[in-house]
């Protein structure tokens, strides 16, 4: 179900400017995918995508998920949007860039929409379903929305393109498959894309100036406990499906330097840098 427009002037500002977060804020009616055209756009004029900038579509109707997944969203039902970066170690650090932005996004969605948030590593952004059914490779949890990264290579260097999106007032009607939900039905408190929007914004900005700050060590920053506190893969039985077809089956015991998955399989620890995750069995509590 569709909301109201997003108001670009009133978003710029919230966010552009002096002060602002953003350095270039571009709202559009209608797009393939988000991160195709910021991709695209920054490699053409980088200069023209400053500091953090953000290109938000109303309709995404190609949209790009992991493994060359398409994604579609019903008009004004979603949150469909991309980040432009220029990380001082964009190489180095590349592997936190979505998990940075899934911490960004759990911390906005618990203070706007009031729902308990959590992290699938890498890039699923989750939330307990409602009637505490469990489905094979998400156990209670449903997803909400997810993640994508890459780098581009620029005249001006290498920029991060992260796109985000968030489901938010999709009926159950409207979502593709029977692991998705929206906010709406996960019972959030407030839909308001508007000040979902700014939330997000504000602090995924805020998490990548301190992994800037810190030359790309989420570490040091005290980012990489902060990510591991809101994982909920962490402690689980996995199965992990590896680029290539191989399959990796054990525990996830934590997060790596580089933001891999550390999983301990047939008495040696793998970190896992690229893979779909499914949630085999969760730790008993009896």
């Amino acid at each position: 179900m569709g909301q109201g427009a997003l108001r670009a002037g009133v978003l710029r500002e919230l966010l552009v400017g002096d002060g602002g977060a953003l350095g270039r804020l571009e709202v559009v009616d209608r797009i393939g995918s988000t991160n195709s055209e910021l991709a695209a756009a920054v490699g053409r004029d980088p200069a023209a995508w400053p500091g953090v900038s953000m290109l938000v579509a109303e309709h995404q109707d190609d949209g790009r998920g992991r493994s060359g997944r398409t994604w579609q969203t019903p008009a004004r039902a979603a949150l469909t949007l991309s980040l432009s970066l220029w990380p001082t170690s964009p190489t180095a650090a590349i592997g936190w860039f979505p998990l940075l932005a899934g911490l960004g996004a759990v911390r906005a969605l618990r203070a706007t929409a009031g729902v308990h948030v959590t992290l699938k590593w890498p890039n699923d952004l989750l939330v307990p379903a409602p009637d505490g059914s469990r489905l094979d490779g998400w156990g209670p949890r449903r997803k909400v929305g997810g993640i994508l990264s890459e780098l581009v290579t620029t005249p001006r260097g290498p920029a991060v393109i992260l796109g985000i999106g968030i489901n938010v007032s999709q009926s159950e009607a409207e979502l593709p498959v029977p692991s998705a939900i929206s906010l709406a039905g996960a019972g959030a408190r407030d839909l308001d894309r508007e000040v979902i929007l700014v939330a997000l914004v504000t602090a995924l900005v805020d998490l990548a100036g301190r992994l800037d700050a810190a030359h790309g060590d989420a570490v040091v920053a005290g980012l990489a406990d902060e990510v591991a506190a809101v994982c909920t893969t962490i402690g689980l039985e996995v199965r992990v499906e590896l680029p290539g077809g191989g399959v990796l089956e054990g525990t996830a015991l934590g997060l790596g330097q580089d933001g891999s998955l550390l999983v301990r399989a047939a008495d040696a620890i793998h970190p896992v840098l690229a893979g779909d995750v499914l949630h085999v069995r969760e730790p008993s509590t009896g």
